[in-house]
């Protein structure tokens, strides 16, 4: 199925608005587990044993999978043109 610019355009914009909002979820749920966590740090969560936390993990994944499905709407955009 095709998809047009601005049938991709307003799902990316839609993911985008969602995708700030869970930076923001996974950020604050990371510094209630370990306070002054850097947007950095939590790439790396390995790196600091309070985010062995499911909660964090779940929410983590959330953005994750928002993130790939942004990567998937670009390249549909690109090969649109």
């Amino acid at each position: 199925m095709k998809l047009d610019h601005d049938t991709i355009d307003f799902i990316a914009g839609e993911l985008e608005a969602q995708h700030t909002l869970q930076k923001k979820k996974v950020l604050d749920l990371a510094r209630r587990l370990k306070p002054n966590l850097t947007p950095e740090d939590i790439r790396n969560p390995h790196d600091f044993p309070e985010l062995e936390d499911p909660d964090w993990h779940f929410e983590d994944g959330q953005l994750s999978a928002i993130e790939a499905i942004l990567v998937r709407l670009r390249a549909l955009k690109n090969e649109a043109r």
